[in-house]
Parts: structure tokens; C-alpha cells; sequence
């Protein structure tokens, strides 16, 4: 059953990259449960509850884009907030029918929902060697960190997408295209990922420290 998830103000945009980090943060601080089971063809449930995810985040985003002028600004953080929601869920889900979700942690929730939004924001953080994905366990100022990089790339963004509000219409199909098209970036990153090994290595904070063991968790896929 999906948890309830925080409920974040919304704001006037422009919305500063600050509120957009702080909404990110809050949004990740919790992985979503899932009722779905551990499927014997993960690919193809995996491409299903993408699908399903993508028609839902297009329709919601469409709807949220359709009032015009001033009241439009008002709805694109939570526009933000409602797509998170349902990628989110779509993740949670797509690792339970890998069988993967009782290792799915923030570092992977954030390295799904934004890797094709701010790709550099995880550099030096999630490095891939062969069929193997390294993701460095976060501290909290990393995750400030990362957070604050997707911050400023998705304030850019919206504010291009908030000049649709004033041709809402037209406005509300591209929003909903590219909400659809969004989904299916992080559906593709989430399958990529668990049909990869996944390696955890703690965040070495002091330099002088010896660095932690690696923990690899087995590709079950």
C-alpha cells in the first residue's frame, strides 16, 4: 500500500531552486511501499506499470497545466510534486517485481527520478563497472548536495514550461507529452538498473580514513 506522501505549499514561480531542493529533499526522505509481487517476467510487468505510470503522469500534468495566466504559475511545483509521486511509485513497483525493492534506498530512488534531468549531479557518486552499478551511500550533505544540482536544472526547465500557462490549451498537450515522455526516461532507468548488480559503498567523509568495504547486493533479476 503507497504511503501518504509529505504535502509541500505551493509557491509563485518563478520557483527559486531552493524550494525545488527542499521539495526534492522532503520528497526522498521515504521509499513508497508496494503491493506488487516478485513477477517471473520483470520485463514485462516492468514495461507495463511504465506504461500505466506514463498515460497517469500525462493526464495529471495536462490537467494541472490547464489554467491560464497567473493561476497556471501557481500549479508547477505541485504539477512537480504530483509526477514525483507517480514516478516514485512506478520505481517502487518495478523493483518489487524484480524482487529488488527491500534494497531500494534513496541513493537509487534519486539516481531514477533524476538521472536524465541532472546527469553531473551524480558524478563520482554512481559509477557503472561492467553489468554493475556502484553507488556511493550519501550523507546528508551530499544529498543536499545532489539535490540542490536537480534543483537548479529543474528550475530552468520549469520556467520554460510556465510560459505555456498562457496559451493553456496548446500548453496543457505538451506539458502532458513531455510528462509522459519523463516517465518513461525514469521507467528506463529503473529497469536498467534493476537488472544490474548493485554494489552499496559507504560515503568515506574523512579522506584520511581508509576507504569502507564495498557491499554487493545480488543481481536476482
Amino acid at each position: 500500500m503507497t504511503q501518504p506522501s509529505k504535502q509541500v505549499p505551493a509557491v509563485v514561480v518563478p520557483a527559486a531552486h531552493g524550494r525545488i531542493t527542499g521539495a526534492i529533499l522532503d520528497f526522498v526522505s521515504e521509499v513508497p511501499d508496494s503491493d506488487i509481487g516478485n513477477s517471473p517476467q520483470p520485463a514485462a510487468t516492468a514495461r507495463r506499470l511504465a506504461d500505466r505510470a506514463a498515460r497517469r503522469a500525462a493526464v495529471t500534468a495536462g490537467s494541472l497545466a490547464l489554467p491560464p495566466g497567473p493561476l497556471g504559475w501557481l500549479t508547477l511545483l505541485p504539477e512537480l510534486i504530483a509526477i514525483w509521486k507517480i514516478q516514485a511509485q512506478m520505481v517502487s513497483d518495478i523493483a518489487a517485481a524484480y524482487g529488488r525493492h527491500a534494497t531500494l534506498g534513496r541513493e537509487q530512488m534519486l539516481w531514477c527520478l533524476f538521472r536524465h534531468t541532472a546527469a553531473q549531479a551524480f558524478r563520482d557518486l554512481v559509477v557503472r563497472m561492467g553489468d554493475r552499478l556502484m553507488f556511493r551511500r550519501m550523507s546528508h550533505d551530499v544529498i543536499e548536495r545532489v539535490a540542490r544540482q536537480i534543483g537548479i536544472k529543474l528550475t530552468q526547465r520549469t520556467l520554460g514550461k510556465g510560459a505555456s500557462r498562457w496559451l493553456p490549451a496548446i500548453g496543457a498537450l505538451g506539458v502532458g507529452a513531455y510528462a509522459y515522455y519523463d516517465t518513461r526516461q525514469v521507467a528506463g532507468t529503473a529497469i536498467a538498473l534493476f537488472e544490474s548488480d548493485i554494489v552499496m559503498e559507504q560515503l568515506d567523509e574523512n579522506p584520511n580514513d581508509d576507504a569502507a568495504t564495498p557491499s554487493r547486493e545480488p543481481h536476482r533479476g
